[in-house]
């Protein structure tokens, strides 16, 4: 389980690093061009948006990154990139993959405990 959440949390958090260079190139250009209207108008939330699109996949990749060694840790971390993708940029077609991939990841870290210890990280 533990290769697994870090298979899982690295592919989605390289996911979530493509949705958040469009993301955070997206409110970029938007400012720096102006808005046209209904075509391209600026997010409610741009300083949500930006944050978002660096944290995520940060914590996503350094997620997957420590599950082998510190699953609880690992997870956490996983879980954390799903809340902050969901909540800044909601669960659509981009989003999906990244979201799933690092949720999955994260549960998985969760729930694996080393079988050579006599307790597990809980």
């Amino acid at each position: 389980m533990r290769n697994a959440a870090l298979v899982l949390g690295l592919i989605g958090g390289i996911v979530g690093m493509i949705v958040g260079f469009f993301s955070y190139g997206y409110t970029q250009a938007v400012e720096h061009f102006g808005e046209i209207e209904g075509l391209a108008e600026q997010v409610a939330r741009v300083e949500v948006i930006r944050t978002a699109s660096l944290l995520s996949p940060l914590l996503a990749i350094a997620g997957g990154a420590m599950a082998r060694a510190r699953a609880l840790w690992g997870g956490v971390l996983m879980l954390l990139s799903t809340a902050g993708m969901y909540y800044a940029f909601g669960f659509n077609v981009f989003t999906m993959f990244p979201i799933a991939f690092v949720g999955l990841g994260g549960v998985l870290a969760l729930a694996a405990g080393k079988p050579d210890e006599p307790k597990a990280h809980f």
